[in-house]
């Protein structure tokens, strides 16, 4: 019988591509239109935003269903041919069983990579136990294997919540997870929160030769320049294009509340944003 062409194969294969070497920017659309948009601006993939994607459907960061969250990045999977990143946040779920079922689903979306953390929700105990938070990884890249020859190629992305959980010594603990997240399978390694250009370069050495995500924060904050330079392969921006939108509509708010109308120029404009979605291929 004849096999199946996977219509995601492609995207795969050119995320691995851009993994392997050179240094490259991925941001976080939270729809369809931002998505279009940064597609059309020329960057080479995208990465699922979960707060973004919460924030829009008037929820928390973490908010989320496991089903609204699968359809959520079923959306931008479909909104362009680009390879897309999906924010996973922990599995969504407690048990080892479940991270395994639900990763499975996730790469059913035609995901190209899908990201693990090792954050609890749990403000007593922010941060899965080091053992725990390893046969998380490994039960996830145990389920990415067994997708054999439909998404078994999705890459597995590791990550070490230290500095968003406050941890006593970040590094330390970010190094060691990181390292062993790398050993168990993980294809890409990402502390978020690590501000240091020093921190961020050890990092990189420690995960050596695989690629380090670095999450970019507003200033003061290294360059994407000095970045590329300690040699970090990715950089996202995980909900700051989200807050960022956020902020110029609550700006907004604030002036028609304050009686003052609304700003005369901004970059946006109706015109502007029926020429570019007229372009724009419908969505599938």
């Amino acid at each position: 019988m004849p096999t199946a062409i996977d219509p995601f194969a492609a995207r795969r294969a050119e995320f691995r591509r851009l993994h392997a070497s050179g240094f490259f920017v991925l941001p976080n659309p939270w729809d369809t239109g931002t998505a279009q948009y940064l597609a059309g601006r020329g960057f080479k993939a995208l990465a699922t935003t979960s707060s973004g994607a919460a924030f829009s459907l008037g929820r928390a960061d973490g908010g989320m269903t496991l089903d609204e969250t699968l359809a959520h990045i079923a959306v931008i999977v479909a909104a362009t041919p680009l390879p897309v990143n999906a924010d996973f946040e922990d599995g969504h779920a407690i048990d080892l069983d479940g991270v395994a079922r639900n990763v499975t689903r996730c790469v059913a979306t035609g995901v190209a990579a899908v990201s693990i953390e090792d954050a609890t929700g749990d403000r007593a105990a922010p941060l899965y136990a080091f053992d725990d938070a390893l046969a998380r990884v490994k039960a996830a890249r145990a389920a990415i294997d067994a997708c054999r020859g439909s998404g078994a190629d999705t890459l597995l992305v590791a990550r070490a919540e230290c500095w968003l959980t406050g941890h006593a010594t970040p590094l330390a603990e970010a190094t060691k997870r990181l390292v062993a997240f790398a050993e168990a399978g993980a294809d890409c390694l990402y502390a978020p929160g690590v501000t240091r250009i020093d921190e961020i370069a050890v990092l990189v050495r420690a995960v050596a030769p695989k690629p380090l995500n670095v999450l970019l924060r507003v200033s003061p904050f290294p360059s994407l320049r000095e970045l590329e330079d300690a040699g970090v392969r990715r950089v996202s921006v995980g909900g700051a294009l989200a807050i960022t939108a956020w902020d110029g509509f609550m700006q907004a708010t604030d002036r028609l509340l304050g009686g003052e109308g609304l700003a005369a120029t901004t970059t946006a404009s109706h015109a502007a944003l029926n020429r570019l979605f007229s372009a724009s291929p419908a969505t599938p």
